[in-house]
Formats: C-alpha cells, sequence, structure tokens
C-alpha cells in the first residue's frame, strides 16, 4: 500500500527487484537475484573492494561520451561542419577517466589547477583543453597561458586585464573565451543555476545603471583589440540538472544577437560555447532527452537564428558532464542499523523505516546540498517480503545524512545486506570528503567484464599524512 508520507510521483513497487534502466548503467543486471555489473556481483566486488565503493561502467561511460559526440557532430555538420564536445571534468575526473575522455575524441573542460594538472598527466592535448573559474589563480593562468590551452574562459573585466598582463610578461599569446551572462533562468535548484544576473559567474551583457555598454560589450572589445590575447570566442552556461531545452535555445538566441551586433562592427567571433548541465534521471520521475534529441533541437533553433540575423555560425561547442558520468556509476553499501519510526501526517500516524549504511555525505552531498533525489535497491538478493516506505541514511553525526531520502524497500532489509545506489558517478568522489574521519571509498572501473581499481581506498594512514611534525 502506497504510503501518505510518499510524494506523488514515488510508485508502490509492484517487483522491489526490478532495475530502472532510465537510470542504471547499461550493462547493470540482476543474476540469480544479485545485483551485477557486466556479470560481476555486488558481492564479489564488495569482497574484492570494501565497502562502500563506487564503481564505474566504464563501457557505458565511454558509450555515452560517443553519444555526444556522434549526436552532436550529425546535427551540426551541415552549419558548421561539426562540434567540440568538452567533457566538463568537475563530475568526476581521475588520470583513467581522462584518457578514457581523450581516447573517445573529447576534449577536456577544467575548474582549477588541480583538474588541469590530471588532463596534462593524462597525456591530453594542451590544444584540446579548456580552463574554467571565477577566481583563478596567478599560478593557474600562468600554467594555462604557459601550456598555451585551447581556451581560457574569462569571467571578469579584471581577470582578463590580468590575463593580458600574465601574457605580456610571458611573451606569449593567450586564448581567450568570454563568458558571458545572458540573463536566463534555469529550471533548476538555484545553487547551480549560473545564468541570471544575481550570482557569481560571467560578464553581464546589460548595461549597468548609466552606462552605454555592458561589461560583456566592454571585454570583447579590449580582447579584440589587445596583441596578448586571441579571442577564441564566446561561452554561456545556465546550470546543471536541465531538462527544459527552452532555457539552452534562449540562451543561443542571447549569444547569436550579440555576435550579430559585433559582427557590425567587423568583430569576428569564431566560436560559440553553449555550455552543458544536461540532466540524467535519478529517480522515476525524472525523463532526460537524449544528447540525439538535444543535438536537433539546437541545431534547428541555431540554424533559424543565424538566417534571421544574417551571421555565419560559429563552430559551436559543448560541455556535457554528469550526463556522461553520473548514469555511468553507482555506489554499493552495507547496511549496518535499521529502525522504524511513526511520523504524524493529518492527524494520523504513518511508518518510516530508516535504513544506515556505511557511507553518506563524505561519499555523496548532493542530498545535503541540494535537496537532490535518488533511489536504492536491495543488491545483494531478491526478497519476497512487501516493500516498506524508507529512507536510506548514512552514519554521519547530522540529522542531514540523507543517501535516499523516499524509497521503497522490501522490510527484510537488514545488517549486512547490499544496497545500491544508482547514478552516482557524478559529484559523488569528486565533492567527497573526510567528514567525521571516514576514508573515502575506492573507484572501482568495470570494463569487459573484468573489474579493476582506478583509485585506492583511504587509510587512517592517509588522514595523517598531512600533519605535521607527528
Amino acid at each position: 500500500m502506497d504510503s501518505p508520507l510518499a510524494p506523488q510521483w514515488l510508485s508502490h513497487p509492484q517487483d522491489t527487484a526490478a532495475l530502472d534502466h532510465k537510470i542504471f548503467s547499461a550493462g547493470v543486471a540482476r543474476n540469480s537475484g544479485e545485483v551485477t555489473v557486466q556479470g560481476l556481483g555486488v558481492t564479489e566486488l564488495v569482497e574484492r573492494f570494501g565497502s562502500p565503493l563506487w564503481v564505474m561502467d566504464e563501457n557505458d561511460f565511454r558509450s555515452r561520451a560517443r553519444q555526444y559526440v556522434d549526436a552532436f557532430n550529425t546535427a551540426f555538420a551541415p552549419l558548421c561542419g561539426g562540434v567540440d564536445v568538452f567533457y566538463a571534468s568537475k563530475a568526476l575526473l581521475t588520470v583513467q577517466v581522462a584518457q578514457w575522455v581523450k581516447e573517445e575524441g573529447l576534449f577536456m573542460d577544467t575548474a582549477s589547477g588541480g583538474e588541469l594538472a590530471i588532463a596534462l598527466r593524462a597525456g591530453t592535448d594542451p590544444a584540446k583543453i579548456g580552463l574554467h573559474g571565477n577566481n583563478k589563480s596567478d599560478d593557474e593562468l600562468q600554467t594555462a597561458i604557459s601550456k598555451n590551452i585551447g581556451r581560457i574562459v574569462v569571467d571578469s573585466l579584471s581577470e582578463l586585464h590580468r590575463v593580458e598582463q600574465l601574457a605580456e610578461q610571458l611573451h606569449l599569446r593567450a586564448n581567450v573565451m568570454l563568458r558571458l551572462t545572458p540573463g536566463v533562468d534555469a529550471s533548476t535548484h538555484e545553487h547551480i543555476a549560473t545564468a541570471h544576473e544575481d550570482q557569481k559567474f560571467g560578464l553581464s551583457m546589460t548595461p549597468a545603471p548609466g552606462e552605454e555598454t555592458s561589461v560583456a560589450y566592454q571585454a570583447v572589445h579590449f580582447a579584440a583589440a589587445t596583441k596578448h590575447i586571441h579571442l577564441v570566442g564566446l561561452h554561456s552556461h545556465i546550470g546543471s540538472q536541465i531538462f527544459d531545452s527552452q532555457g539552452f535555445e534562449t540562451a543561443a538566441t542571447r549569444m547569436l544577437e550579440f555576435i550579430a551586433v559585433l559582427d557590425a562592427e567587423s568583430i569576428q567571433v569564431a566560436e560559440l560555447d553553449i555550455g552543458g548541465g544536461y540532466g540524467i534521471a535519478y529517480t522515476e520521475a525524472d525523463d532526460p532527452a537524449g544528447p540525439e534529441v538535444i543535438a536537433t533541437n539546437l541545431a534547428r533553433h541555431i540554424d533559424a537564428e543565424t538566417a534571421r540575423l544574417g551571421v555565419d555560425c560559429p563552430r559551436i561547442s559543448i560541455e556535457p558532464g554528469r550526463s556522461i558520468a553520473g548514469p555511468a556509476g553507482m555506489t554499493i553499501y552495507t547496511v549496518g542499523t535499521t529502525k522504524t519510526v511513526w511520523v504524524e501526517h493529518g492527524g494520523e500516524h504513518y511508518p518510516r523505516r530508516y535504513v544506515a549504511v556505511d557511507g553518506g555525505m563524505s561519499d555523496n552531498p548532493r542530498p545535503v546540498l541540494y535537496d537532490a533525489d535518488y533511489t536504492a535497491v536491495l543488491a545483494n538478493r531478491v526478497s519476497d517480503v512487501d516493500p516498506v516506505f524508507s529512507r536510506v541514511v548514512g552514519k554521519h553525526c547530522e540529522s542531514g545524512d540523507i543517501v535516499v531520502n523516499t524509497v521503497y524497500l522490501p522490510e527484510d532489509t537488514n545488517h549486512g545486506d547490499l544496497v545500491v545506489v544508482p547514478a552516482t558517478g557524478a559529484y559523488g568522489h569528486a565533492m567527497s570528503s573526510n567528514y567525521n574521519m571516514l576514508t573515502r571509498p575506492a573507484i572501482v572501473a568495470v570494463k569487459d567484464g573484468a573489474a579493476r581499481e582506478i583509485i585506492r581506498r583511504e587509510t587512517y594512514a592517509d588522514l595523517f599524512a598531512r600533519e605535521v611534525d607527528l
């Protein structure tokens, strides 16, 4: 029976063993009742590599990366010869992941000196690397300029002036793309919406009160005039976990209208990056569009807008990250304690079962940061016991340490069972911490039925490694 505490979108499962392949990676299945990744059971993986455990379906990651390259190049080839697909590495980045990206023909988008260092360590061609960030250090900028990376995505007038000065000191020319704020309110959580005016990113396209021109306009003219900057193009990004394509289309229109103004002033903009942020399915309520749909819709819209404005279509680039890494990953947890509490609702009391696992907000802070929803399944066996309304929680000393807020799990889910949370390939490892001094899990990649560690599990010795004078 449905719980009155459940959100409207959460259905009561007919089969608690079912796996929603809109959410799980392509290599996940059940074999003899156990969840497997390319034939490897979760019990074997935990026995070999420990719990909790991040598992990446490498075949799935690579397939999703290729889908973006193929879909966008097919859609945009008639307009601008193709598209440059930058993997947004903040979603998940290790040296081996960077090598997957390189091998599948994608470029690399970084957002810090550390991410840039990993991209270079993986052998990524500097010409295929971009560096984002609203507050890049001088060291980060000097590295990017000296390595001659393909684009430094400049976020403010003051940074633009600093890039020019550093490039002059280095006797080099910096490749610069200007990140503009097109004023689009994306349909997502406010903390991951990045194209409205009142936030830290980008050069505003709207003139300030009393000003005739915007800072975006001033930045373009400065970049085009100075000899130590090569103006690669313009950039916009409206946010993350976006399902509504209208926001991308509106942003593209505003950027193209600005390009038309510059074109009339004999300033040619060769490239336009329309960002990323394409959503994925975390729960049954999510229905993301695939790369082919996104690419076709955007190509059609940009084709119409360039014709209306009378400008050539610039070279387009995009930045998917979550939509490549997210569905390819899952987290395996081991159940510790369970309890049932009675919650008052509408004058009545209803049960909610708490299932505590051996990880939590240190390996996935998204629920506590963004109210992010996930789902979970009992993974080491199939149960014929009725499902009960449950909440999967972590072991941290915080009441907000929630892994899965609302889910139906078999009533006999108990100590020692394994629970899998899918769609954790993005922003789990990348945002993980040692809160409460928990050690971070290993990352295991599974390719063609074989598993290997690509990031080892932390130890207590690692926790002491940065202590001084022990």
